[in-house]
């Protein structure tokens, strides 16, 4: 088991971890947090060689992707870099990449009951306005689960605030900032429920935000 302490704050710069074998020839993973070696609860960023693919697999309770840099593909489609997508609860597919890829991937982590099969291109998705100068663009919701892109402007600072059902970030470009530290592009942070902080920024920003998702 790998951070599965949901009460932990957990803080990863993904830049700084070794990249480890998959049991498929030339897809390389970074564990962030994982249930078990093969199976259950994982969230990974996971790299695929040109020409790399994964056999055949199912999705017994979901599969999360961001498409990070590269294309990635399956038997759906090509997904190229800024694609989001959701493989729902009971789906499967066979993966590969002929240029190559890098991907944010959460498996095993869905709500048995949302089932919608999800694909958005962010970079032709319009950003809407947030509070003060943040910029959203949606791109899940079930219940108490939000998923969304946040584009914080240069010098944008955020009022203090708790999370209710945990946060999980991932910062994809500039430095996210808090009274905790700073973060850098690649960096994933996993804040329990009820943590607090007061976040901010000192250049533009851009993060994939999920809330409301870990136990209470």
């Amino acid at each position: 088991m790998l951070n599965m302490d949901f009460s932990q704050r957990v803080v990863i710069r993904s830049d700084n971890e070794d990249w480890l074998p998959s049991p498929a020839g030339g897809v390389l993973r970074k564990p962030l947090a994982r249930e078990e070696a093969e199976r259950g609860h994982a969230t990974s960023i996971v790299r695929y060689e040109p020409g790399a693919s994964f056999k055949r697999h199912e999705h017994p309770l979901g599969e999360e992707i961001l498409v990070l840099d590269g294309v990635f593909s399956d038997e759906t489609g090509d997904y190229p870099a800024g694609t989001y997508l959701r493989n729902p609860p009971g789906s499967g597919h066979a993966p590969f990449s002929k240029e190559g890829c890098t991907l944010l991937v959460k498996l095993h982590q869905f709500d048995p009951r949302d089932l919608d099969t999800v694909r958005i291109d962010t970079h032709a998705t319009p950003w809407l306005p947030g509070i003060g100068g943040l910029e959203v663009m949606l791109l899940h919701d079930f219940e108490h689960e939000h998923v969304a892109l946040v584009k914080w402007p240069a010098h944008e600072r955020f009022q203090p605030h708790r999370h209710f059902g945990g946060e999980e970030i991932f910062v994809l470009s500039g430095e996210f900032c808090d009274e905790h530290g700073r973060y850098p592009p690649g960096t994933w942070i996993r804040s329990p429920h009820m943590s607090a902080h007061h976040p901010f920024v000192e250049q533009e920003t851009i993060i994939w935000v999920k809330t409301g998702h870990l136990p209470i």
